[in-house]
């Protein structure tokens, strides 16, 4: 087996997406490297800084497809980054010695920074285009079962009724967040890194903000109000949103985990032939897209601990922390797809099973609506003593002394107040609801 997951190709597709993958791939690394460097050209040349048929030149060979990789291989050990060794074979493939022109000015981090901003701009078009459909799937599971009831739990613990939309929608809800922060961050992270060796441009002097500019419209990207060579606050920013949606797909994950015990069974992840199967339990239906929306979250946590520890970095060039990105960066982008398309699979085809969380509220025979009981008695016999009589039923319905609806029709200080029909009413987890159906039609109207 691999040591590293991410390029295993048993384990490949469960930690990370192809499309993703491929993305943060050697090919497609390069590939921006080149596409930065013909947009600097092209930039520079439409300013009159270097020859046009340079420009030109150059866009004509950088492609990845001429990279000598072995070769690129053993530089970039030496030196230390690719970018110088990559500037050395695109200089040789532009014929007529219009390779020298190539890199004018730019600096190792320029290029990049730059690369890794096109990169990021691709990578969040996939997150968000999985997260808009992890919202939508949320969405209809909440509108379906706005109604549908089934035990609120607190600390692992039977506690009120909820419907299941409700559940849902408080999924949702912070699926929707995850969205909104997706949409602020990505001006903050789409900016171009062109600064030179210190971030002053010195080197093309009264140019240098000019090319700039050029650069920046040449890739899309907005100018940057001043250098951010060693302030990586934008790069962990991304990382942070990774994290905190990761760690919500873990809390669905976990909720969903749950609810599929076998003592449950209140849903059931889709069914797929040999899906979370045993290889020698033949009845198990494993969660297994479940557990790895757990597992991404606890993995880019890591990622972007590691992503903060990088932004500590000295003076204007880092020393070491800047290769931590190279690591924890891509690592979190992948296992976050990852995790974003398990809950996918899972949410898509999410099987509901409303028979089996009736059956599950009604394990204690109507003690999860003690409080229902208790609030319906306050009014005739006062909260504290209401209290203390539904109290005293509650522990004689644990003890098995009866049901709890027979208790309390046998204390006379209760059925002076309420008949039977009135406390059966009252013991009806469906009419204890509260507001959950509301909210979830509050919540879907207003993200429409």
């Amino acid at each position: 087996m691999s040591s590293i997951v991410l390029q295993s190709r048993l384990f490949g597709d469960m930690f990370g997406t192809a499309e993703m993958r491929a993305l943060y791939s050697d090919e497609a690394l390069v590939q921006r490297y080149l596409d930065v460097e013909i947009a600097l050209a092209r930039a520079q040349a439409g300013l009159g800084i270097i020859p046009a048929e340079a420009a030109e030149a150059l866009a004509r060979v950088a492609q990845v497809s001429r990279v000598d990789w072995d070769h690129l291989a053993t530089r970039t050990r030496i030196v230390g980054y690719p970018i110088l060794p990559l500037v050395e074979q695109l200089s040789k493939w532009a014929e007529g010695g219009l390779g020298q022109w190539s890199h004018w000015g730019a600096t190792t981090q320029d290029i990049m920074d730059t690369a890794d901003v096109l990169q990021l701009r691709d990578a969040l078009d996939l997150i968000s285009t999985d997260l808009d459909a992890v919202g939508a799937a949320l969405a209809t599971l909440a509108e379906d079962h706005a109604t549908t009831p089934m035990a609120g739990r607190t600390h692992l613990q039977h506690a009120l009724p909820i419907s299941f939309g409700y559940k849902a929608a408080t999924w949702l809800a912070a699926i929707d967040r995850h969205r909104e922060r997706l949409l602020q961050l990505r001006p903050r992270i789409e900016v171009v890194a062109f600064s030179g060796a210190t971030g002053t441009l010195a080197s093309l002097g009264e140019n240098g903000l000019k090319v700039q500019a050029a650069l920046a419209e040449e890739l899309n990207l907005a100018v940057p109000d001043i250098t951010w060579h060693t302030a990586r606050d934008g790069f962990t920013e991304v990382t942070g949103f990774l994290a905190l949606t990761c760690s919500t797909l873990g809390k669905i994950g976990y909720d969903i985990m749950l609810m599929m015990q076998s003592e449950t069974g209140e849903v059931l992840e889709p069914f797929v032939q040999g899906r979370g199967a045993s290889s020698t339990m033949p009845q198990k239906r494993n969660p297994i897209s479940s557990e790895m929306m757990l597992a991404s979250a606890k993995i880019v946590r890591e990622q972007h601990s590691a992503m903060l520890d990088a932004m500590v970095q000295d003076h204007e060039r880092a020393t070491g922390q800047w290769q931590v990105e190279w690591q924890a960066l891509p690592t979190a982008m992948i296992v976050a797809s990852g995790g974003l398309r398990a809950a996918r699979d899972v949410l898509e085809g999410l099987e509901v099973r409303p028979d089996a969380m009736r059956k599950v509220l009604d394990v204690t025979g109507g003690l999860i609506v003690a409080e229902a009981v208790m609030m319906g008695l306050a009014p005739d016999l006062g909260r504290q003593v209401a209290h203390d009589l539904v109290y005293d039923c509650c522990r004689d319905a644990l003890a098995g002394k009866g049901t709890f609806l027979d208790l309390l029709c046998a204390v006379p200080e209760i059925t002076k107040v309420k008949s039977r029909e009135d406390l059966a009413a009252l013991v009806e987890p469906g009419n204890y609801l509260g507001s959950a159906p509301e909210m979830v039609r509050r919540l879907l109207q207003n993200r429409q």
